[in-house]
Formats: structure tokens, C-alpha cells, sequence
């Protein structure tokens, strides 16, 4: 089809325009609230329990999210987790069921890989869910992310969580975990409680958040 061309004598640009009046911009009732950090030194767990030193894990916030930043293991090659509790935090025991990837690459360039990490995964299982695994305990090494936990005060729902972590393995490896799963309770979960499979957290911070 042939283009019709239009000359520039046959635009009348002789009006002028002026803007009047405001412009009002859209408004987000989406807000992220710190709510507590807590600096691990040499702690066997880390746990934040509703109503406890200032914690709030209840209905006040839709989403909750945790950021885990540099968690270093006092002992090597070891895996960092979290579980929930309906019980302000006398027992860390809630069902889960959940699916783990992960992406590595060596520091000396000579392995990269994508794949499923099933030792990672728990199918209704009560224990602790992973985080990331094989964290290295030597000075630089640690393991930074967020865990996203939502409708934590549903009587109704089971309590989806979502994850992603970076981690300095102790084999010299970094390793990008991402973590899927539900908490398979209709109960409101009031407590959630962080900790390495072994040894204490010897350092790093873990900062609570709430999204309303």
C-alpha cells in the first residue's frame, strides 16, 4: 500500500497550549515496615515470636518478609534453615511441603550448573526447611537473602513461602538457591525461628519486615 505523504504547510501550528491545573499521582497503600533486627553472636537459633521484644507476626500485615544478611556458620559446609510454630514458638513442627532450585558456579570458572536440589525439598515433612545448604564458615564466606511468608494470621488457608539466597559454599562455590512451598496448616502461625543444621550462627543479621 502507498504511503500518503503530508507537507508541512498543512499543519496549522499557530495555537498556543498552556497546561492548567494539577496532576495528581497514583497512590500505593503498599507499604514496607521494619519491624525488628536481631544480630546473631554465637546463637544456637534465632527466633521471632509475636508479641516478643516488640515482634509482630500477626494479622497487622498481609506479606512478611525476613532478609537474612551475611549469616556465617561457626562450622562448615552447613545448612542454613527456618520452620514456623502455631504455638508462640513451643514447638517449631508445622508441616511443610516445598521445591528447591538451585544455580552454582565455581570461583575458578570450571563448573556452572542449573538444576533441582531434592535434598532441599520436604514432601509434608515436620523438620526444618532449607534455605541453602553447604555454607562455607571461612571468613568471607556467609549466606545473604529473604524469605517471603504471607497470610501468616489465615484460619482458612495453608501459609505459602517463597525464597531466594546466595551463598559462598565451602567448596568454593556460589550458589543461588530458589525455595517454593506451604506451611500446611490452617492455623495462624505466630513465630518463625532461623538456625544452621549444626553449630550456632556465629554472625550476620536477620531484619524482620511487614508489607500493608
Amino acid at each position: 500500500m502507498a504511503l500518503s505523504k503530508l507537507t508541512a504547510d498543512s499543519f496549522d501550528l499557530t495555537d498556543n497550549y498552556a497546561f492548567t491545573g494539577t496532576v495528581t499521582p497514583g497512590s500505593s497503600t503498599q507499604k514496607l515496615f521494619l519491624i525488628k533486627n536481631i544480630d546473631a553472636s554465637s546463637d544456637a537459633t534465632i527466633s521471632f515470636v509475636n508479641g516478643s521484644s516488640s515482634v509482630v507476626l500477626d494479622g497487622t500485615y498481609k506479606t512478611y518478609i525476613f532478609r537474612f544478611i551475611n549469616i556465617h556458620p561457626e562450622t562448615d559446609q552447613k545448612k542454613f534453615e527456618f520452620n514456623v510454630s502455631i504455638d508462640g514458638g513451643s514447638n517449631y513442627n508445622v508441616a511443610k511441603t516445598s521445591t528447591f532450585l538451585h544455580a552454582y558456579h565455581g570461583e575458578d570458572g570450571s563448573s556452572a550448573a542449573l538444576g533441582y536440589e531434592t535434598s532441599g525439598d520436604l514432601s509434608q515433612g515436620t523438620g526444618f526447611q532449607s534455605l541453602g545448604q553447604q555454607v562455607g564458615n571461612a571468613n568471607d564466606e556467609c549466606i545473604s537473602g529473604e524469605l517471603f511468608l504471607f497470610s501468616l494470621s489465615s484460619t482458612t488457608f495453608v501459609k505459602h513461602f517463597l525464597a531466594n539466597s546466595n551463598r559462598a559454599s565451602g567448596n568454593a562455590y556460589s550458589v543461588n538457591s530458589y525455595l517454593g512451598g506451604y506451611a500446611t496448616t490452617a492455623s495462624a502461625v505466630n513465630a518463625v525461628q532461623f538456625k544452621f543444621d549444626s553449630g550456632d550462627i556465629d554472625a550476620g543479621r536477620i531484619a524482620l519486615y511487614g508489607i500493608k
